[in-house]
């Protein structure tokens, strides 16, 4: 069985995917930095699911710094799945220069290491924020996608771009998973999901931004980690160079007054809604046409918001009882 490298392996999605991984028999070893956007005792409940598990390893490792990769045994590493980046739209307007360092540097870093070590496939975390504002729903990968609204969007797509180039220059294989919204157990706490649920616990008003009627195409863990373990094995076994750019979202936007009201009923309580100006940097909908995973990847979310989010509402009571 082949041997994968997680980056941001104790993350909401690293951690889903090397417990998959693991049941698949694979050889897992991730790498870290916690960073402090949301407290490191999350993300070591995350890895606490698998991190005695015989075939992973686990090192604290920052991809902003070189050196740190001199800790990793690259040896027979055939795959490198990278997740790890600084996350978030309105926090990537406050500190641009903080999402360039992780995001582009980071990423760079991490080709100099697989190149360095003759590592011939990536498997990289891309988002549908690339697709800013797009008018033309749903959105597709051949969209043109050079108008990102915040810089964490234009990180995404300057990696996309810096990955080709090595693609085209060392033979690396690649696929770049564009992310929709992804949700489910272990999501980070400060998206919508999982802030809102809190307050509506807690009984207390949610903010919400605009008139609700923007809309997202949630997408529910299981179905997102599906997707990347086709997409691995796609890349494993195929005879041929690539660099191919996927959506992985639900096909199905939900607008943000139905989540809410989807919120209300799973949960059992009506909500107290503040309601404020849409921020910058928000775009209004996110829309995935899934069409190309279906037929490269054989991808196909089986997940609905409502079953979703009861799943989701039951793992937060099971963590704050």
């Amino acid at each position: 069985m082949s041997k994968v490298l997680i980056t941001g392996v104790a993350g909401f999605i690293g951690s889903h995917l090397a417990e998959a991984l693991l049941k698949e028999g694979k050889t897992v070893i991730g790498i870290d930095n916690f960073d402090a956007f949301y407290a490191r005792e999350i993300k070591e409940n995350n890895l606490s699911h698998f991190k005695n598990h015989p075939q992973f390893s686990f090192y604290e490792v920052d991809i902003r710094d070189q050196k740190d990769f001199n800790k990793i045994k690259s040896k027979n590493i055939e795959t490198v799945i990278h997740l790890a980046a600084k996350a978030g739209v309105r926090p990537s307007i406050e500190d641009p220069n903080g999402y360039l360092k992780t995001n582009i540097e980071g990423t760079q870093n991490v080709l100099d290491w697989m190149n360095k070590n003759n590592i011939k496939n990536l498997l990289f975390a891309s988002s549908s924020s690339v697709y800013g504002n797009n008018k033309k729903t749903p959105f597709t990968e051949k969209d043109i996608v050079d108008f990102p609204i915040s810089p964490y969007a234009y990180t995404k797509k300057a990696c996309e771009l810096l990955i080709h180039t090595f693609h085209h220059l060392y033979d690396i294989n690649v696929l770049c998973l564009r992310f929709f919204t992804v949700y489910g157990p272990r999501q980070r706490p400060d998206l919508a999901i999982h802030k809102f649920t809190k307050l509506i616990h807690e009984g207390k008003s949610i903010v919400m931004y605009g008139d609700g009627s923007t809309s997202r195409d949630y997408t529910y863990v299981a179905d997102t980690v599906e997707g990347i373990l086709k997409s691995l094995d796609l890349i494993e076994n195929s005879e041929q160079k690539m660099y191919e750019v996927v959506n992985l979202g639900n096909n199905t936007p939900v607008k943000l007054n139905e989540l809410i009201r989807l919120l209300e009923e799973t949960i059992g309580k009506k909500v107290k809604i503040e309601q404020i100006e849409m921020q910058p940097g928000d775009v209004e909908c996110t829309y995935a046409d899934i069409s190309k995973a279906t037929q490269l990847l054989k991808y196909n979310p089986q997940t609905d918001m409502k079953t979703g989010l009861q799943q989701f509402n039951d793992w937060y009571k099971t963590i704050n009882e």
